[in-house]
């Protein structure tokens, strides 16, 4: 049988969104910034878009009409006034070259105080201490290979052996371990330990009494103190309960990490775009106007351009095109901020008893459940809320925080599992902590409180919590 390829014509109806609805989708999943961002490339792509402005007064160009006093100036005073307009009319000249660019100017420093600034990174932190500080100049190298063999915790993460096949003049390994050792001395305290020992025992103070003490416990005793095996410390050291707790009090203030005062990435501004404020016994909802988004409009220039017959068909095209664009532009931010206000809107209906009384009285909530009362898709509650925060009188929220399953309790009403993580936390920080409560007994707890929970459901949260196990919260 022979094998062949043709082409054949077929007859099929197939679903496709028009450009229309994919922009309003593509809008309505922006988060703020994001948002702001997309506008202002729009102004630049699209001729015909303008962005309201209030119109003020220049300062510098106002006149003042002569009064009758000026008139009455000695000789000497009229000197200076021509040297002033002099100077006035020199500056006037050069506003008239800077006002042009003065919109373009104002944009690009409100960007610029509005970015954040780079954070310094730790290696940058102790390069700066190390010009500074006085050590033998052939260890410079050294120095500098022991800073970036440093990871983002503190840690010195290659062993010094390694690192003397990489300097361009080997040096001898005790040498590297003098660098070692300017390196530890720099900030933050602990700085280019090896391990946790070494991190801690550097930031112990020689001066203090009880330092060797405490450096004891940390080279002897590390995992018992993990562990909170006090009695067992006391016992092995020879030393009493009480001395032994305060001295691991202290151990618990030092820093494991001392690289963590230093991120390297930019954390992001939160900027809520719902507010709920408590007016006159109710909570209304407000949509907060970004200072940062442009107010758009069509500009008439190119409308009343349209009406005239001087423009070629091509060029016609061109603008109309671009008007339509423009228009669905401004109709999808338009139906972006209707549909966010009106979910908005029925969120703070329905987690009423949460904006009275907090988190333990968080109700669960499906995005169907509002799908349904506001008239929308479930997918478009999911964008409309993405990565969109709401400023309550409980805090500021990611809106998706709302949306939480739960399960029935004991009085028949649907409770949440944040509310229940909350309970969990309350029971946890009014146990006895010389005798600190295990998970099945926590168990037992919420189900007395209606809330039937595994124990295996208690360990999940509290790890997810990051609580402590019941042997390392006792406390002796």
């Amino acid at each position: 049988m022979k094998m062949q390829s043709s082409l054949l014509p077929q007859l099929q109806q197939k679903m496709k969104l028009s450009p229309q609805i994919i922009q309003s989708i593509e809008i309505l999943q922006l988060p703020i910034l994001a948002l702001v961002e997309h506008v202002q490339q729009e102004l630049v792509d699209n001729p015909v878009l303008e962005e309201i402005r209030e119109e003020g007064k220049d300062e510098n160009t106002r006149e003042e009409a002569p009064t009758a006093e000026s008139e009455t100036k000695t000789e000497e005073f009229d000197k200076l006034g021509e040297i002033s307009e002099d100077w006035r009319d020199y500056y006037l000249q050069t506003n008239v070259r800077k006002n042009s660019f003065s919109e373009e100017r104002d944009q690009k420093q409100d960007a610029l105080e509005n970015t954040a600034a780079k954070p310094i990174s730790l290696q940058d932190y102790l390069i700066g201490q190390l010009s500074l500080a006085d050590f033998p100049e052939h260890l410079t190298e050294a120095c500098e290979a022991i800073i970036y063999s440093i990871d983002t915790s503190g840690y010195l993460v290659r062993p010094l052996e390694d690192i003397v096949p990489s300097l361009e003049k080997p040096l001898p390994l005790e040498e590297i371990k003098e660098a070692l050792k300017i390196i530890q001395s720099l900030e933050p305290p602990g700085v280019g330990a090896r391990n946790l020992q070494e991190c801690l025992i550097l930031q112990l103070d020689k001066r203090d009494k009880s330092y060797q003490l405490t450096k004891d416990l940390l080279l002897n005793y590390l995992e018992e103190i993990e562990l909170r095996k006090y009695p067992l410390i006391a016992k092995k050291t020879g030393l009493s309960l009480d001395t032994i707790k305060k001295q691991i009090e202290f151990i618990r203030t030092l820093n494991p990490k001392p690289g963590s005062l230093f991120c390297n990435e930019t954390i992001p501004y939160i900027v809520p775009e719902v507010k709920v404020e408590f007016i006159d016994g109710k909570y209304e909802v407000f949509l907060i106007d970004n200072s940062n988004l442009p107010n758009l409009h069509i500009s008439s220039y190119y409308k009343k351009f349209l009406s005239e017959n001087g423009a070629d068909s091509s060029t016609r095209q061109y603008i109309q095109k671009k008007i339509e664009s423009a228009k669905w532009l401004i109709d999808a931010i338009e139906q972006r901020r209707n549909t966010l206000y009106k979910i908005s809107c029925k969120i703070v209906e329905m987690q009423k008893d949460f904006l009275d009384e907090g988190i333990h009285r968080l109700r669960t909530m499906r995005m169907q459940d509002i799908a349904d009362v506001v008239g929308v898709h479930v997918s478009t509650v999911s964008r409309a809320i993405a990565h969109k925060y709401i400023q309550t009188p409980q805090g500021i929220f990611e809106i998706k925080f709302f949306f939480t399953g739960g399960f029935q309790n004991a009085n028949g009403t649907m409770e949440s599992w944040e509310s229940i993580r909350q309970k969990l936390a309350e029971i946890v920080s009014k146990e006895n902590k010389s005798n600190p409560l295990s998970d099945e007994e926590v168990a037992e707890k919420l189900s007395a409180s209606g809330v039937e929970i595994a124990r295996r459901t208690v360990t999940k949260y509290r790890r997810i919590m990051k609580i402590p196990s019941s042997r390392k919260r006792k406390e002796y």
